[in-house]
């Protein structure tokens, strides 16, 4: 999510978008050093998926992790210790509002709870600094409107990562469908086929870990003991802090299917079913939903599937080898994205071959081969 005009130059100085660096292109801005150095970057939320900006940010060029960020005061001191041990300078806070008002930090990496990104984002914008914000942007859709709105108004760099635009098959595979090489797109599915299994069933409130300042923690959600015996991750599945699988997963799939509709904006209309099924347990979001958004080109279907194919499996349903991806059907035949190449298949779905186009994708970066089919 960029809404600004800027140049190239502005670019490079100051924005924050090398998390997920290992999947951008190698002439990325980080290669080039803006005018005034290395950009200054703290990492707010290090626990779970805010390790790997860590990674990615240290071992990029033009970018400098100059402080650290989590409200679990426990797993800030482990993130900062490896720093410590390299003899690296690195400040720590546990309240992110201490960390805007540092004139020394450029930018911020957010990888909180969900419901946490989009005031961390706006917090950030009017405090001057430029932003990337893990997916989902944010907790519901007029939360990333007044981001776009921060960032327009404190003219900061905004950006979330969408990876699998990088993956340079996909970046083939897109135009060739929107040719017309297997005709016109009538339906793109968006799967999340995975398995969540129930998150249990507490008697009362649980109590929260001892290291960790439970009013940081919640932010903008209701002040409510925890119903949970995972705090760290099952928060996902409760209304007031995640999003299910339709917005942890489901920003993948339906951004690529997007993309191949040519789409940019939402839809005129969208239709959601589905529920918590086959658990009595304190999860709150959907286990299995069906979403038809209903664009002019074509519709956009994103189906989640929480449960196993079977009773006491751990095997998931699969749809033309996907069980997370996205599949394409048009009048004359099928691509299919799933965990490995994209694949193209006849009308009836049996058939593929590869050609020297997927042949040559394979000595790319992105090693993800685009199989054509051979039709008659």
């Amino acid at each position: 999510m960029n809404p600004l005009p800027f140049t190239r130059r502005t670019f490079l100085k100051t924005s924050a978008v090398v998390a997920g660096a290992a999947t951008l292109a190698p002439h990325s801005w980080a290669q080039v050093p803006g005018a005034n150095g290395d950009v200054r970057l703290a990492i707010v939320g290090v626990n779970g998926r805010g390790g790997a900006p860590i990674k990615v940010y240290g071992q990029a060029k033009g970018v400098r992790i100059v402080a650290l960020c989590d409200v679990d005061s426990a797993i800030l001191e482990r993130a900062a210790k490896p720093f410590h041990d390299r003899g690296e300078k690195i400040q720590t806070f546990q309240d992110v509002r201490e960390l805007l008002t540092r004139s020394d930090i450029d930018a911020i990496s957010i990888a909180t709870p969900h419901h946490q990104h989009a005031i961390l984002a706006i917090w950030a914008c009017q405090a001057g600094k430029d932003v990337y914000v893990e997916k989902p942007v944010s907790h519901n859709i007029w939360e990333g409107r007044q981001i776009v709105a921060a960032a327009k108004k404190h003219q900061r760099v905004v950006q979330t990562g969408t990876q699998s635009r990088s993956m340079e098959a996909l970046q083939e595979a897109v135009p060739w469908i929107q040719a017309g090489n297997l005709g016109r797109i009538t339906l793109v599915r968006g799967l999340c086929y995975k398995r969540r299994a129930s998150i249990g069933k507490t008697s009362g409130p649980q109590p929260v870990p001892p290291t960790l300042n439970y009013d940081l923690w919640l932010g903008p959600a209701p002040k409510v003991a925890p119903r949970r015996t995972n705090f760290t991750y099952d928060w996902h599945w409760q209304w007031a802090t995640g999003n299910g699988d339709l917005g942890n997963q489901g920003c993948h799939q339906m951004d690529i299917a997007r993309w191949f509709l040519g789409e940019k904006g939402a839809p005129p209309s969208t239709l959601s079913v589905g529920g918590r099924f086959g658990y009595e347990d304190d999860g709150e979001t959907a286990n299995t939903q069906v979403v038809v958004h209903d664009y002019a080109s074509a519709p956009l279907m994103f189906e989640v599937r929480g449960l196993p194919a079977a009773t006491d499996s751990k095997k998931m349903d699969v749809l033309r080898g996907a069980s997370v991806g996205v599949v394409v059907q048009c009048t004359d035949g099928s691509l299919v994205v799933g965990d490995g190449a994209p694949r193209a298949y006849d009308p009836v779905a049996e058939r593929f071959v590869d050609n020297a186009k997927a042949n040559a994708l394979a000595t790319r970066e992105y090693r993800a081969p685009f199989v054509v089919p051979q039709l008659a």
